[in-house]
C-alpha cells in the first residue's frame, strides 16, 4: 500500500510541476509589457447597486483619467440608497459621464447582467472598459495602458484587480495570496492561448464580442458570471490578450472578516460549474493535485517510508512552484506574498475546502 502510495505523489507532484513548470511559467517569467498609447474610443462602464460610500469616492478617479476619447457609463441597478443621486451629480460635473438608470424587472429582479446590458447598449463607444463599484485604478493611465493591448484582432483584454493591503492582517494575505494564485491561472492560460475567465474588477472587449455570443443569454439564468462565464463563452486564442503593467491595475478594499470573504468566495466557485467541460477539469486537477500534495506528503512522512524520495519530492515541488509565485507575484505588485507561500498556501487549500463542502449543503447569494 505505502509503496502504491509513493508512486501515486510522485505522480501528483509531476501533475503540479506541469501546471507551474509548463503553464503558469509563461505568465511568470514574460517579458515587461510596453504601452504603447492608441488613441481607441473607450467607454468605461461601472455597474453599482448601494454603493453610495465607494461611487462618491471613485468614480472621480475614472473621471480623471488622461485619456483623449472616453466616456463613463453609470449603471445605477435599482439602488435603495443614495448612489443614484451621487450618480446623478457626476453626470453634472462631468461632460463625458452619462448616467443610466435601472428599474426593477419582474423577469430580471436583481440581475446585474441586466443593467450591465442595458449599460453595454447605452455605450457609444466600441471599445468597453469594465470596472466595479468598489474598485480604482493604480494612476490616470489606466484606460491608456489597458487600451494599449487591443489589436485589429485582440478584441478581449484581459486585467489584473488586486485588493489594497492591510498591515499585520494575516487574512488579508490570503486574501491577495488567492487573488494572485487566480490571476496567474487565468492570465497564464490565455498567455498560453486557452482563455477561460477574466475578472469584471478590470476587463475590456470590443462591442461587438458582446453581441456575436448575444450577450449574457446563455447565462443568463446565473445571476453570477458577467465577468468569467462571458470570458468562457466569447475568448479563444485569437482574439484574447492580457494586460500586467503596474498602471493597467485595479485595486479595491478586500474583506475585513473571513465569514464576509468565505460568503464571496462560495459565490465565485459556484458560478465555475458553468465553465466549459475542459476548463472544469483543469481546474479541478489543479486544486485537487495541491490537497493531494500536502495529504500524501503527510501520510508518507508519518510513516516514515522513503522519507529521502518523498522529502525531496517535496522540496522539488515547492521549488518550482515557490519560484513561478514569487516571480507572478513581483509583476502584480504583490511583492510581500512570496515570503509568506508555504504558510498562506496551506491555510487557502483548507479553506477552499470548506468552501467546496459548504456549496454541496446550500446555494450562495448573488448579486446584493
Amino acid at each position: 500500500m505505502l509503496i502504491l502510495l509513493l508512486y501515486f505523489f510522485a505522480f501528483i507532484v509531476v501533475v503540479q510541476l506541469g501546471y507551474y513548470l509548463g503553464v503558469f511559467s509563461n505568465f511568470a517569467f514574460a517579458k515587461a509589457q510596453k504601452i504603447t498609447p492608441k488613441r481607441i474610443p473607450i467607454s468605461v462602464i461601472v455597474c453599482a447597486k448601494n454603493e453610495e460610500e465607494n461611487v462618491a469616492q471613485f468614480i472621480p478617479l475614472l473621471a480623471e483619467q488622461d485619456y483623449p476619447d472616453f466616456e463613463i457609463i453609470l449603471i445605477d441597478d435599482a439602488s435603495s440608497d443614495n448612489t443614484l443621486e451621487v450618480f446623478e451629480a457626476f453626470e453634472k460635473q462631468y461632460p463625458n459621464v452619462r448616467l443610466v438608470k435601472v428599474k426593477n424587472n419582474e423577469a430580471f429582479w436583481g440581475n446585474k447582467k441586466y443593467a450591465l446590458t442595458l449599460g453595454i447598449k447605452s455605450a457609444k463607444k466600441d471599445y468597453l472598459l469594465f470596472t466595479d463599484a468598489d474598485c480604482y485604478p493604480t494612476s490616470k493611465d489606466w484606460i491608456t495602458a489597458m487600451s494599449s493591448q487591443f489589436t485589429m484582432h485582440k478584441t478581449i483584454v484581459l486585467g489584473y484587480g488586486g485588493y489594497e493591503k492591510v498591515a499585520k492582517s494575516f487574512l488579508n494575505k490570503m486574501i491577495r495570496f488567492e487573488t494572485v494564485i487566480t490571476a496567474l491561472q487565468y492570465l497564464s492560460w490565455a498567455k498560453s492561448g486557452h482563455p477561460y475567465m477574466g475578472v469584471g474588477r478590470n476587463l475590456a472587449y470590443k462591442k461587438e464580442v458582446f453581441f456575436n455570443v448575444n450577450g449574457f443569454i446563455s447565462h443568463i439564468q446565473v445571476r453570477s458570471g458577467d465577468d468569467d462565464l462571458f470570458i468562457n463563452e466569447a475568448s479563444n486564442s485569437k482574439n484574447t490578450t492580457i494586460a500586467y503593467m503596474a498602471d493597467s491595475f485595479t485595486y479595491s478594499k478586500p474583506k475585513t472578516t473571513y465569514k464576509e470573504w468565505l460568503t464571496q468566495k462560495r459565490r465565485h466557485i459556484s458560478t465555475a460549474q458553468h465553465y466549459k467541460t475542459i476548463d472544469k477539469i483543469q481546474l479541478a486537477t489543479f486544486y485537487s493535485s495541491q490537497l493531494l500534495f500536502f495529504i500524501l506528503a503527510i501520510l508518507l512522512l508519518a510513516f516514515q517510508f522513503q522519507w529521502i524520495i518523498v522529502l525531496a519530492l517535496v522540496v522539488i515541488r515547492y521549488i518550482a512552484a515557490w519560484t513561478v509565485v514569487g516571480f507572478s507575484a513581483g509583476k502584480l505588485k504583490e511583492n510581500d506574498l512570496k515570503y509568506w507561500f508555504p504558510f498562506v498556501e496551506l491555510f487557502l487549500i483548507l479553506s477552499q475546502m470548506n468552501i467546496f463542502i459548504a456549496n454541496l449543503f446550500s446555494k450562495p447569494v448573488h448579486w446584493k
